[in-house]
């Protein structure tokens, strides 16, 4: 009866040992200034970047205007293209640049209340909705973007860019209301 409880013990410490040694995937994040964002990501914020947040329009054959004026000269941009899509593309910047200074600003005070063991529920629920609103608002100006600078390409230049983008043709690319 004795070696039943042996190997039970046996069993348990060495199952413990074998759980308590894995590391978090979160090793090395616990020195970043905000905890919750990377330092890429608090780059990405700032400075306006698409970070994905308008994927659902770039894989649907709606360009984004920061790709298109890269692109511009392999499109045979018009002179009014050019600038109708600088002007997409400076509207989106300077709103997702300014809610990405807001949402830093709330996760580096979600941060900061944890730190310091003072937060309450009531105030963990507010902070998680707005840094929640702003991030939809972020994926909004970036999908809103998407929407303007399909109606100023062309059906050809909006086959050519997923071409000059890597992206399989599909044929179908929906109703262009464009040129």
């Amino acid at each position: 009866m004795r070696w039943k409880w042996l190997l039970v013990a046996i069993f348990l410490s060495l199952h413990y040992s074998a759980w308590a040694g894995e590391a978090s995937p979160y090793v090395g994040q616990e020195r970043r200034e905000i905890k919750a964002l990377s330092k890429e990501e608090v780059g990405g914020y700032l400075s306006g970047d698409g970070m994905g947040f308008a994927k659902a329009a770039e894989l649907n054959h709606y360009p984004g205007p920061k790709h298109v004026l890269l692109l511009a000269e392999r499109l045979q941009l018009s002179d009014e293209q050019r600038a109708r899509t600088e002007t997409i593309f400076q509207k989106m910047n300077d709103q997702a640049v300014s809610l990405g200074k807001q949402l830093v600003e709330k996760e580096r005070l979600l941060d900061a209340r944890f730190a310091a063991a003072n937060i309450s529920s009531n105030e963990l629920e507010q902070l998680v909705i707005e840094i929640s609103v702003i991030q939809g608002q972020i994926r909004a100006a970036h999908l809103q973007a998407h929407i303007a600078e399909r109606a100023v390409l062309t059906a050809d230049q909006l086959v050519l860019y997923d071409a000059l983008r890597g992206y399989e043709i599909s044929g179908a690319h929906g109703q262009h209301n464009g040129h």
